[in-house]
């Protein structure tokens, strides 16, 4: 199985990517997971032509070769990073990759929450109709104190939480299949999603 993970910032000493990079080692038996980064995207400026630049082609075009995708938020002022969000107008409004792709969100921050309000708005906009992605449901991976969560070689250090991160991804897998199961048998939705347009809704 092959994913990509996107790391949801632009900050070079996030602790979600550390977690990606963790999951791209502890789970490299059962998938093949490319992390992916969003800090060299130029911000979203809803160009007339509704091309994307290179950058966010590049990221598109990763995005549909996956199986499915990994997006690790932090969480700034209860919300998502503006990178993050801007990445994602950048795919809504061009190429549109991320309808009816299965995604796991995860979330690394420095209080004790683990980033669950971003992770929750997250939810919200990949639901909307111009993103539609497949969000696992009733599963979310959240890790608190992220600078004192690794060791120096980027284990995880509480072996409880490897335990859930376990859980979660595997239960991901399974939602993957499933998911792109269900996406074969019903293509016309996915087409309509795709010219979906709020001048004419």
């Amino acid at each position: 199985m092959k994913l990509i993970a996107i790391v949801g910032t632009n900050s070079k000493r996030s602790t979600n990517r550390k977690l990606l990079q963790f999951i791209q080692a502890h789970f490299k038996e059962q998938a093949e997971i490319d992390i992916c980064e969003i800090a060299d995207l130029p911000a979203f400026n809803e160009p007339d032509d509704k091309t994307a630049p290179a950058e966010v082609q590049a990221l598109s075009d990763k995005i549909v070769a996956a199986d499915g995708v990994i997006i690790s938020t932090p969480e700034y002022d209860h919300s998502i990073p503006a990178v993050l969000k801007s990445a994602i107008e950048w795919l809504s409004y061009t190429t549109r990759p991320l309808i009816d792709k299965p995604v796991m969100i995860t979330g690394a921050s420095l209080g004790a929450l683990g980033s669950s309000r971003a992770q929750a708005h997250l939810r919200q906009i990949l639901d909307a109709p111009e993103v539609k992605a497949r969000i696992m449901p009733s599963a979310e991976f959240l890790l608190g104190h992220s600078m004192q969560a690794f060791d120096d070689q980027g284990q995880l250090i509480d072996q409880d939480k490897v335990a859930e991160l376990d859980d979660c991804f595997n239960e991901f897998l399974l939602f993957v299949k499933i998911t792109n199961q269900l996406v074969d048998a019903y293509s016309t939705a996915k087409e309509r999603a795709t010219t979906f347009s709020w001048e004419q809704a």
